[in-house]
């Protein structure tokens, strides 16, 4: 009944784990229109979490495949640097209401925040456009479990990896939210990313693949340290995103092997799935020693600045 239902292209859930386990870790859930895409990711995600320490939640859209992975869709993190996309689509979404090009500043400005994650430039531009239009474009971006910092802290910005994926979506295919040279800027911008900050989930990308990476890490009392990265990957057969967010690490490198191990296999079995094409291994996307990213606006960065000064 099952390979059947498969061969016939039917889109069906798959889950693996059992009893005890499932009640206190959720499963990884798959579907695809390609027979035995849904159950090999899911098998091979699920794997490449066994043993982790870190709570991870996961998305994952191929549009070639009509293939979608899900895991804590809707569990809410802190947002680290993640939040600039979000910061970046904003400013586009407003500047295509108001008729206008970005000025030669938010150019800049747009620029260091993505390809260099500058915290300065992304809390300009925060200010700049304000609660109001940050929530109008979270509306109309149909992002709606995602909650704006308060006083300024956009590193404390709460998402979901099915938020994420909405954005991702947004900016790979043609929509009424932004214009067709916004979603080709953004996408520009995060394919330029400095090498240093080019970790995560472009780990085992394809060779053939353009990759459009955002990451971010932030440590706090609690949940240890929270690690993302969220990827677009296009080219002529490409055309698939990869939201994965994570915290209740003990270190940064626990984060960033978690969220690789998992991208490496979702490379794997979607190219697999799509073309013959080998896996880049020329590149590791390793982090550096020292993150070159600085840690985002937080209460806490706030009172060492304060301290700091005194």
């Amino acid at each position: 009944m099952l390979s059947a239902a498969l061969g016939a292209g039917i889109l069906l859930p798959l889950t693996l784990g059992s009893g005890a386990a499932q009640a206190a870790t959720p499963p990884v859930v798959c579907t695809s229109a390609k027979a035995g895409l849904a159950t090999k990711l899911t098998t091979d995600i699920t794997a490449a979490l066994r043993g982790r320490a870190s709570t991870t939640a996961i998305f994952v859209n191929d549009r070639k495949t009509k293939t979608t992975c899900t895991l804590r869709a809707d569990q809410r993190f802190d947002s680290a640097s993640v939040v600039k996309a979000t910061v970046l689509a904003t400013l586009l979404w407003d500047a295509k209401k108001q008729g206008r090009y970005l000025t030669a500043t938010e150019v800049r400005l747009t620029t260091d925040m993505i390809t260099k994650s500058d915290n300065a430039a992304t809390s300009t531009l925060w200010r700049q456009l304000g609660m109001t239009k940050i929530k109008g474009f979270l509306t109309a971006a149909g992002m709606t479990n995602t909650v704006p910092g308060a006083n300024g802290y956009w590193g404390l910005t709460q998402i979901t990896a099915r938020d994420q994926q909405k954005l991702l979506a947004l900016l790979t295919a043609r929509n009424t939210v932004l214009s067709d040279n916004s979603r080709a800027y953004a996408l520009k911008l995060m394919n330029q990313v400095v090498s240093s900050q080019r970790w995560g989930t472009p780990a085992g990308a394809p060779s053939t693949a353009k990759i459009h990476v955002k990451n971010g890490w932030l440590s706090r009392a609690t949940h240890g340290w929270r690690v993302h990265s969220i990827g677009a990957f296009t080219g002529t057969t490409h055309d698939y995103q990869i939201t994965v967010l994570t915290h209740d690490n003990a270190t940064m490198t626990d984060g960033v092997n978690t969220i690789q191990a998992v991208a490496r296999v979702i490379h794997k079995d979607l190219t697999a799935a799509t073309t013959s094409t080998t896996l880049s291994t020329t590149t590791t996307f390793a982090p550096p020693a020292v993150p070159q990213e600085a840690v985002p606006a937080t209460p806490e960065r706030a009172a060492v600045a304060s301290v700091s000064a005194s």
